[in-house]
């Protein structure tokens, strides 16, 4: 065994949880009564425009993505940490599910006034967007499935349609400056920010 290999010994675990660090959203998606419904989810990754979400089945996001295929991605910076945790324990659904409210959950309606953010008007989907969140993607969902072994989530996959980012962020036409955003990173049920810059990809054009 070399001396890295040594050094560095692994041992098999069985994590309960495997959110490794992935930047928080809170996702708008439209109520059967057209008010607006905010969701902190921790499980998403995108490729080109397509952005792919994780969702609990007892929630009241996926039942409203079910019924009207549209949401708001909004992201989040790190100084937000203390407003998405104030949604954290809220559903949109009631009566709350037995899952849910084993877990210690409240039925909440208007999230929006609880959080104290502001709903700001979308051009492409119905649902509002968050105005307070640096980045919003609007966007539509292109397909749901629930995986059979694992029931209890769904893998969402959506196609973004419109991109609105705070000006402060923006650099030249197309691109976001990277040093002057700092997402909000969920990593393993702890909020954290990014670190200063340690170097950037040869595909970087910034």
């Amino acid at each position: 065994m070399n001396n890295f290999a040594e050094t560095h010994r692994t041992v098999p675990i069985h994590p309960k949880i495997l959110y490794y660090g992935t930047p928080v959203i809170l996702l708008t998606t439209l109520n059967e009564d057209l008010t607006v419904n905010i969701s902190p989810i921790s499980s998403s990754w995108a490729l080109g425009d397509h952005i792919i979400l994780g969702l609990g089945i007892n929630g009241k996001a996926l039942e409203n993505l079910k019924r009207m295929p549209e949401c708001v991605i909004n992201l989040p910076d790190a100084s937000q940490w203390e407003q998405v945790e104030g949604l954290a324990r809220l559903t949109g659904k009631n009566p709350v599910p037995v899952e849910k409210k084993g877990a210690g959950f409240i039925f909440e309606k208007d999230k929006f006034a609880h959080s104290g953010f502001t709903q700001a008007v979308s051009t492409t989907v119905q649902t509002a967007r968050i105005a307070e969140c640096p980045i919003q993607i609007e966007a539509r969902v292109k397909h749901i499935r629930i995986p059979e072994d694992s029931p209890h989530f769904a893998i969402v996959e959506t196609k973004s349609t419109q991109v609105h980012v705070h000006k402060e962020l923006v650099a030249g036409e197309h691109y976001i400056h990277p040093s002057s955003w700092n997402p909000l990173i969920y990593n393993f049920r702890h909020y954290f920010g990014l670190s200063a810059e340690l170097g950037k990809s040869y595909r970087s054009e910034t």
